[in-house]
């Protein structure tokens, strides 16, 4: 499968270096800055490296066609997502990306109705893609993504009915050196958290609360125990229902109150802002500033120490009639990312997913025509594959009165 690799940050190239140790594989890396592309090639001898603006659709599609590529792997952030998203369509090839078209808050009820979801933009197109015969895979990373596989195993083999399906997402990395250092893309981050979370119920539907809002405290596995957890918009909300029954579907993160405290006074300044503002004589975006000003999570990997969790939680009556609640989960630890791959454990956490499920689409295990999430496909193979990457997920069986 010759897959055009769109974006070689470092979820961008963790992908890269994943897939070069499997056969199917074979990349072609494009980025705005090329040094960059070539950074990410170098994972394998025969890749190539190409230079592209991502908000150029013709060019895309030209390079999709000239390298005989079979599928787009959006590795950008979602500011991308739609001109990449076409570009695949009008090149007649698969497309896969991590996060999807972005969301635009209602106009006067913002915390309380939603107004464009994310991934709306896509869905509007699903009709054009089914003709296509072309799969467009949706938020195929860790959360959205693996995320949303659990959610489809619980369903299939764990519940006979679901009441809530929680995506919970904690950690306890710490990075020395640095005051103040986010280990995700500060972009992205900004753009889902001060957002209005959208929670989704049977009954009402899709609906909106402010940032942050309910909080709880969720105790993870592995040692890393109790994080404070907020609601977050998040794409697997948006996904999930469409395809798994349940009550509730909401998604969680665990970011700390120091993380809570600076996004406020990020928002409170404006300069979460991406409309461009005029400073010096020179035009700039807000968010882009303070992206610039922060360091890149992709070099960290070396002063990280901790594990990353991504998790789903699902209550309700198991299949023997009785009340059940779980956590499926899958961890890192930053020091064995390091080692074994060069890359800091959250954005490896990330790049694993949409490597497995390319193997799945290559072999036939996954296939289909149209937009569709994760949760629409059989979790079996890609579960079992994921563990055959050397990167295994459980399943925790919790009280189902127990406090989270």
């Amino acid at each position: 499968m010759r897959i055009l690799l769109v974006g070689a940050g470092g979820v961008g190239t963790a992908f890269a270096r994943i897939a070069a140790r499997r056969e199917f594989a074979d990349l072609v890396v494009a980025d705005y800055d090329l040094a960059r592309a070539q950074h990410a090639a170098a994972a394998k001898d025969g890749y190539r490296a190409v230079r592209l603006d991502a908000r150029d659709e013709l060019a895309t599609a030209a390079l999709l066609t000239e390298h005989s590529c079979d599928v787009l792997m959006n590795a950008t952030d979602p500011r991308f997502v739609m001109p990449l998203f076409r570009a695949a369509l009008a090149a007649g090839t698969h497309y896969l990306d991590m996060a999807m078209s972005l969301s635009h808050p209602h106009p006067d009820e913002p915390y309380a109705k939603t107004g464009v979801k994310l991934g709306d933009e896509q869905f509007a197109m699903a009709r054009e893609w089914e003709r296509s015969g072309r799969l467009a895979l949706v938020g195929i990373g860790v959360e959205p993504g693996l995320s949303d596989v659990f959610a489809r195993h619980a369903a299939d083999t764990l519940f006979r009915e679901i009441g809530e399906i929680g995506v919970r997402d904690g950690a306890n990395l710490a990075v020395t050196g640095y005051d103040f250092a986010p280990t995700f893309s500060i972009w992205t981050t900004i753009e889902e958290c001060l957002n209005p979370p959208v929670i989704w119920e049977d009954g009402r539907g899709w609906y909106t609360t402010p940032p942050f809002s309910e909080p709880e405290t969720f105790t993870f596995p592995a040692g890393i125990g109790p994080v404070e957890c907020v609601n977050v918009e998040h794409e697997e909300v948006l996904l999930i229902p469409r395809w798994v029954r349940a009550t509730r579907v909401t998604f969680k993160y665990g970011l700390g109150a120091e993380f809570i405290a600076v996004l406020r006074t990020l928002h409170k300044l404006g300069l979460d802002r991406t409309e461009p503002v005029s400073a010096s004589g020179v035009s700039v975006s807000p968010r882009d500033v303070v992206a610039a000003c922060l360091p890149d999570p992709a070099t960290l990997g070396d002063k990280m120490t901790g594990l990353t969790c991504a998790g789903t939680w699902v209550t309700g009556t198991g299949t023997n009639g009785a009340p059940r609640e779980v956590y499926l989960h899958h961890v890192v630890d930053n020091a064995w990312s390091m080692a074994e791959y060069g890359s800091q454990a959250v954005v490896w956490q990330t790049a694993v997913n949409p490597v497995v499920a390319l193997e799945l689409i290559d072999s036939g295990a996954w296939s289909g025509a149209g937009v569709l999430g994760p949760e629409a496909l059989p979790p079996g193979p890609f579960l079992d594959l994921l563990t055959d990457y050397g990167s295994p997920w459980a399943c925790e069986e919790r009280a189902p009165t127990s406090q989270h």
